[in-house]
């Protein structure tokens, strides 16, 4: 009897489960020099940009001057405030109408830290920084285990497909455990935070904002 063939390319996803190192190209711009470059560009100092978002002016200076690693829902609620798309903060903006990105190409890294900056809690590669105009962020994202987070709120709608690993996702008022081939799909405004379970754990994750 023939083996069954597996649902996915396996061999393209080999590629992901490994570990993800820190980009060294020492050009690449941060997300926290973009985050200063666009708030300078609207002419906003760090005290407004304190009051439109929640965030003390402390934890904003230590994102811009890249001493703090913001994670996703700060990036998020950071790029409504400056009326920016989500993509120009992520990964930076883009130019091709279309992407393909092949396993062995570089991808575009951040690492992203708990609220204290003491831990690092997800690190996480962009797949298609090269499109211009998208809606969409498509990652992966290695996960660790950090399980006294804060829950993120944020506009948008997320999806998460597990590669390796346990999940834990607290979402509203319940807990769910995710195996490799489990999803999850949620509105970003439901109160959800991911850590992994038992070590490190590796999902792709589609984020969507407007």
């Amino acid at each position: 009897m023939a083996a069954e063939k597996p649902p996915i390319n396996v061999d393209y996803f080999a590629d992901l489960t490994g570990d993800i190192t820190t980009c060294d190209d020492p050009c690449r711009e941060h997300i926290g020099d973009r985050i200063r470059r666009l708030r300078e560009e609207k002419g906003l100092s760090i005290t407004a940009l304190s009051q439109l978002t929640g965030f003390d002016e402390e934890t904003l200076r230590a994102i811009e001057d890249n001493r703090l690693n913001p994670q996703l829902g700060t990036i998020i609620k950071l790029s409504k405030a400056l009326d920016s798309a989500l993509r120009r903060l992520i990964a930076g903006e883009g130019q091709r109408l279309w992407a393909i990105t092949r396993k062995n190409e570089r991808h575009v890294v951040e690492r992203s830290s708990t609220g204290k900056g003491s831990k690092a809690a997800y690190t996480y590669m962009s797949l298609a920084p090269e499109v211009k105009g998208r809606h969409m962020e498509a990652l992966v994202v290695q996960l660790e285990e950090v399980p006294d987070q804060e829950r993120s709120v944020h506009g948008g709608e997320e999806f998460i497909y597990v590669l390796e690993g346990t999940v834990v996702l607290d979402i509203g008022a319940e807990r769910f455990e995710l195996a490799p081939g489990d999803s999850a799909y949620y509105l970003s405004t439901t109160p959800h935070l991911l850590t992994a379970k038992g070590g490190r754990a590796r999902i792709v994750a589609v984020i969507y904002s407007e």
